[in-house]
């Protein structure tokens, strides 16, 4: 049995040693041993730990054909491509024959005899994966430091171009100001030429919106993320994978520099080729095969669908561990008190609002039911402050708390600009993504405090109607130049405003603030947590992921006595109660007891929620924002 050093760092030998095994055996079956060989060492918890990842270690600390892994979304599906699975090849000095095993490499051995009938052609899929998009610091820094990988700078391969840490500037994230030239793009052009940061151009997406300028765009979904991307080779069960997926993927890691000069040559002789010969075209090479120190290719071995990317619980479903669920759930109520007194503290000293926050955050769509996405919670804060950056500094806060954010100011001139809605590039055959092309779960705040006076042009228009879409379905319609594709999300949208948001919502609470203006700025810098509150900090991390993945369920007792509650309430006056506004207390009658780590609906808090409602439905009348069946 080999060792763990010897199936991390040689895995192509383990291969290889079943596949020789395989030659003298009629009925091999040796690649399902060779993926279950892998598969049985990597559920070990201990064993995935002691795998190095691609997501915190720049690409020369790692040993070229050793096993890797990557935590990733799938952003796009190349056609699959044949290859040698199964080769001979003659030695030119004795003339004897051998036969290799060409899978899990891009590049085969000297000498292959072509004429050969013992070679095997198969096929694989090449799924182009990103880094998740929006995942925040604290996730990376948690995922990082919990490795205990050990590597070192590879002697054998050092690419050029890939020289520089991907977390070197990681401090910078922590800055406002380069948090708005994240979400606002380069102050200047001069940021793109200078000579300073010709490495960071190729390490990180451009802003997507201006067009990308080289073909050494990344295609990553948000600007200014940072990381690798990947072409990830797979080889079984393809079809089980969707675009958008997120997945840790375990695989052989490639970065032969023959690919790099494979691609070259193709890329150099493209205008001398027949087209009759080549079917791809010179931007599709650049695209599909680009250079392999910039993009590496990842052989798959086994692929963990991630429900969550939160370091800080199981990497298995929740219900797996019950310890750890019998240990999270007796704390849910006291926890949700400190997050809530936490959050009414953040929404200048407004209580109610704090429990609608908490509910929202916790919200998640858990079944579709025809076109109609079922647990979704959009919430819009209304009464947003426009002074001291409130709105910029409430993100902030969020962002300490969930896995993966992206901050969206609604300005003119982004919404006329920026590229929100995926579109397919049918010259360089691949998906341009956008930046609603997010993983489930995303918090996705959208700043409408930024809007001023202008004029929407058809990207504007556009874009605004694919977040009305994205809000209303849960689905985005990706562009294919001559028709749309549904593609459905699970993104909680959270849209601050001054006054009632244009965009469409689930619920609105108008935002009652107990600080006065010119005390706002002193009151907001006394709300960051500080780094020893580190420990509390992390159990709101864990309190909001642990209740968004619980199950829940109504009994038919009180699913009678809620309906009994409705026809009651409808008696005296039936327009004050609609069937939306039943269908929305239900929906935070779900929230509030989950945010109490209750997994079915009791009367008290169906009684809770009813409470809740009228209180926010009555501040509502005060602030005169009743427009119809206004929620």
């Amino acid at each position: 049995m080999p060792s763990t050093h010897d199936w991390t760092n040689n895995p192509l030998d383990v291969v290889e040693g079943m596949f020789a095994a395989s030659q003298n055996n009629p009925n091999p079956g040796w690649e399902a041993k060779a993926v279950e060989f892998f598969k049985d060492h990597l559920k070990e918890q201990d064993a995935r730990s002691l795998i190095p990842s691609l997501n915190d270690v720049p690409l020369h600390y790692l040993k070229p054909d050793s096993l890797v892994k990557f935590r990733c979304l799938i952003q796009d599906m190349f056609d699959p491509e044949f290859f040698m699975g199964a080769y001979e090849t003659v030695d030119p000095s004795t003339k004897a024959k051998m036969m290799r095993c060409g899978k899990y490499k891009d590049v085969t051995e000297c000498g292959v005899d072509f004429n050969s009938k013992n070679t095997v052609t198969s096929e694989r899929q090449t799924f182009y994966c990103v880094p998740i998009p929006g995942e925040n610091p604290w996730v990376k820094e948690r995922y990082a430091g919990a490795s205990q990988a050990r590597v070192v700078p590879s002697t054998s391969y050092v690419p050029s171009r890939q020289k520089r840490s991907y977390e070197e500037d990681d401090d910078m994230d922590t800055q406002p100001q380069k948090q708005r030239e994240q979400h606002t793009g380069p102050q200047s052009p001069a940021e793109h030429h200078g000579n300073g940061d010709c490495k960071r151009q190729e390490t990180e997406a451009p802003s997507s919106q201006t067009a990308p300028s080289s073909h050494l765009d990344l295609n990553f979904p948000l600007p200014g993320e940072k990381g690798p991307s990947c072409l990830v080779k797979v080889y079984e069960d393809w079809d089980s994978f969707k675009l958008n997926d997120t997945l840790e993927v375990f695989g052989i890691l490639s970065v032969s520099p023959a690919l790099s000069a494979l691609a070259e040559e193709k890329d150099a002789s493209s205008s001398l080729l027949d087209p009759t010969e080549s079917m791809e075209t010179a931007e599709e090479q650049r695209v599909h095969s680009p250079p392999a120190s910039l993009v590496p290719r990842l052989h798959m071995l086994y692929a963990k669908p991630l429900p969550h990317n939160n370091p800080l619980l199981p990497c298995a479903a929740l219900q797996e561990d019950a310890a750890f669920l019998s240990s999270t759930l007796s704390e849910m109520s006291s926890v949700r008190t400190e997050l809530l007194t936490y959050f009414t503290h953040v929404l200048l000293g407004d209580a109610l609002a704090a429990e609608y926050l908490l509910l929202h955050l916790i919200s998640n769509v858990y079944t579709r039911r025809d076109i109609l996405p079922l647990g979704k919670f959009t919430l819009n804060l209304s009464g947003c402050p426009t002074v001291a950056s409130y709105t910029e500094r409430l993100y902030q806060i969020i962002q300490q708390l969930v896995p993966s954010s992206h901050y969206l100011g609604m300005s003119l001139q982004i919404m006329n600009e920026m590229r929100l809605v995926p579109k397919k590039d049918y010259v360089a055959n691949r998906l341009v993504s956008g930046a609603l092309q997010l993983a489930r779960n995303t918090s996705l705040f959208l700043d409408e405090t930024q809007l001023e006076q202008g004029q929407l042009d058809t990207t504007g228009v556009r874009n605004v109607t694919a977040l009305g879409n994205l809000i209303s379905w849960q689905k985005v319609d990706y562009d294919f130049n001559y028709h749309q594709m549904e593609f459905p999300c699970n993104i909680n949208v959270l849209v601050a405003s001054e006054g009632r948001s244009l965009l469409p919502y689930d619920c609105r609470i108008h935002l009652e603030s107990q600080v006065t203006p010119s005390h706002m700025e002193e009151y907001l810098s006394s709300i960051h947590l500080h780094p020893q509150a580190s420990s509390q900090l992390n159990k709101f991390r864990m309190y909001l992921s642990v209740a968004r993945l619980l199950d829940y369920s109504i009994s038919e007792e009180v699913t009678k006595s809620v309906e009994d509650d409705f026809v009651d309430m409808r008696k005296d006056d039936p327009q004050s109660i609609s069937a939306e506004d039943l269908h929305r207390m239900l929906a935070v009658a779900r929230l509030l007891s989950l945010s109490f780590g209750q997994t079915s609906l009791s009367r008290d808090s169906w009684l809770r929620a009813k409470h809740i409602e009228m209180q926010r439905r009555s501040r509502m009348e005060q602030h005169k924002c009743v427009n119809g069946n206004e929620p």
